[in-house]
């Protein structure tokens, strides 16, 4: 369907040719606007998305009303609301488009479908789970242990994309920090240069 699509699924699992073009033609695509819900609390999510272009993000409501920013996909990122899409059980989460976007969207249905044609489309997307599960155990423990500075280091190593396309109030959330807080750390950061 796509290139990038393709390059994820052949950097990321062991798919014949065949069997690449089959999955990925599979994926239908969606424009969408900045702030559009492709999903929100209550709703079950039925999706698994590719990000072709734009950002998008997934967050709660806190009880004082924040919304706390939980991730973020950027092109080139598959994703899903996990909890929801495994289980079948209403998202406690919403995901929204935080610029103009466009995804390409597999219904959860296909996707069992072609686990049962294609033996390694399953065992790619385990993997790819079991890597987004270690990815959320690393954040709990680093939101528990790690101070808002040594967050916001990590980060600029990881995803220094982030820092470029998600806007401040997002990211100062995802960061557990105020955007204040965060523009200190940011000033503190530019002054040791």
């Amino acid at each position: 369907m796509t290139p990038e699509l393709r390059k994820f699924i052949k950097s990321n699992g062991r798919m014949s040719p065949a069997a690449i073009d089959d999955f990925t033609g599979k994926f239908q695509r969606r424009p969408l606007k900045k702030n559009d819900m492709l999903l929100r609390p209550g709703e079950v999510c039925q999706e698994l998305l590719f990000v072709q272009s734009g950002c998008l993000r997934m967050y709660y409501l806190a009880p004082d009303g924040l919304a706390v920013s939980l991730w973020f996909a950027l092109p080139g990122y598959l994703t899903s609301e996990l909890t929801s899409f495994l289980s079948g059980q209403p998202a406690d989460y919403a995901v929204e488009a935080i610029a103009d976007s466009e995804v390409l969207y597999l219904p959860k249905e296909t996707l069992y479908e072609l686990y049962d044609v294609y033996p390694t489309l399953s065992d790619m997307m385990r993997n790819i789970w079991e890597y987004v599960i270690l990815n959320v155990i690393r954040r709990f423990t680093s939101l528990q242990q790690d101070s808002a500075e040594q967050r916001y280091r990590d980060l600029m190593r990881r995803q220094p994309d982030y820092l470029q396309l998600i806007p401040q109030k997002y990211l100062a959330s995802f960061l557990g920090v105020t955007p204040s807080s965060l523009s200190r750390i940011r000033r503190k950061l530019a002054a040791e240069h």
